[in-house]
């Protein structure tokens, strides 16, 4: 079959059965205004086809006109979040907060019967994860953990690219990502470099990013992992500064890689195949303009899809889950994986060996 054949035929919702006529939507909470959220998360929802934001819940933001978006109806404080202020003025809850929080406020969503969906990684550790979808569970609402990566058409298509045995067998996966942390965070006491409140590695802030795509795209998980770590300036104390990895998945594909918050702005994730290979390039920044580019007998291919705001897509399938009563994905017992695998790579680290899984 010609590569032009494989590259046919794609649909970039794939995961859309209703239409997005504005009837129906689905109501958040933004718990957390940090500017992830202010600068992200909202401004993509304001352009969404299922959702909109009515409700900011926030330690400094006190009054609506405060955030920018039209549809935000009430601020209030964490305190009120927890009392059930506002409850009837939204449907599901975003937690964005710092990563050791998201248990607590996953908790709290859960219990006044909040679909949730939560910001990678979902914990900072194995048995705080755990716990969230534990909680989500025993309450019975959904939850999803928010790996944007998976709603981005460039890594949908590049999924279906490898089911369909463009580039045969694939062998082994290399990804990265790196930026430059103290740039844009200049205070000491972010909690970004918090070891307590952050978990304190590069690996789940953004290690996360290429371990967790390949899982995506090959639906295969990783049986060991070994890795290594350093910081070199000393505003990364107690938290890595740069890191390597490699994980072997159940197949024998090998994931190699390499992480750093004090280089410049990277990211990009290889396939090589028995036949071929294909490459994800500045995939795992949202705004960035991404390359999907497929090598099969001699050709090189630069796949066409739509830009998409990968956090609006992130939200319409997650609301458009929810309205249409589906299991979202990924969900908590998939967010676990992750929290697991990269808690292997510190073990190993320290002990100097591979670690199985």
């Amino acid at each position: 079959m010609s590569i032009d054949a494989f590259l046919e035929g794609f649909t970039e919702r794939d995961w859309q059965e209703i239409d997005a006529d504005g009837s129906e939507r689905v109501r958040f909470a933004m718990v957390g205004m940090g500017w992830w959220t202010t600068e992200e998360a909202i401004p993509a929802v304001v352009g969404s086809d299922f959702c909109e934001t009515t409700v900011a819940v926030s330690g400094s933001v006190s009054d609506p006109s405060e955030v920018e978006a039209t549809d935000v109806e009430r601020a209030i404080d964490y305190e009120e979040f927890v009392a059930g202020e506002a409850a009837d003025a939204y449907d599901a809850v975003y937690v964005c907060t710092p990563n050791a929080m998201h248990l607590d406020h996953v908790r709290v969503a859960a219990e006044l019967g909040k679909d949730v969906l939560c910001e990678k990684p979902m914990e900072v550790s194995t048995e705080r994860a755990r716990g969230l979808t534990a909680v989500c569970e025993e309450e019975d609402v959904a939850l999803m953990i928010a790996y944007r990566v998976q709603t981005d058409p460039a890594a949908r298509r590049a999924r279906e690219l490898l089911r369909d045995g463009v580039i045969g067998e694939p062998v082994s996966v290399h990804g990265g990502m790196s930026d430059e942390m103290l740039s844009f965070v200049d205070d000491p006491d972010h909690w970004r470099l918090d070891p307590e409140l952050s978990g304190g590695t590069t690996m789940l802030d953004i290690g996360i990013y290429p371990l967790n795509t390949t899982r995506f795209l090959l639906d295969a998980e990783p049986v060991s992992a070994y890795g290594r770590t350093r910081s070199d300036q000393p505003e990364f104390e107690g938290v890595d500064e740069h890191a390597s990895f490699e994980f072997e998945f159940e197949d024998g594909v090998l994931l190699t890689g390499s992480v750093s918050h004090s280089a410049c702005e990277e990211s990009h994730l290889r396939v090589v195949g028995t036949d071929g290979q294909l490459l994800l390039d500045r995939i795992f920044f949202p705004g960035r303009p991404r390359e999907l580019v497929v090598e099969r007998e001699g050709t090189r291919s630069h796949v066409t899809f739509d830009q998409r705001n990968q956090m609006r897509e992130e939200f319409d399938y997650f609301a458009h889950c929810l309205l249409t009563e589906t299991e979202p994905d990924p969900s908590g017992e998939h967010g676990v994986g992750d929290v697991r695998a990269i808690e292997a790579v510190y073990e190993a680290a320290e002990r100097g060996e591979r670690i199985e899984l």
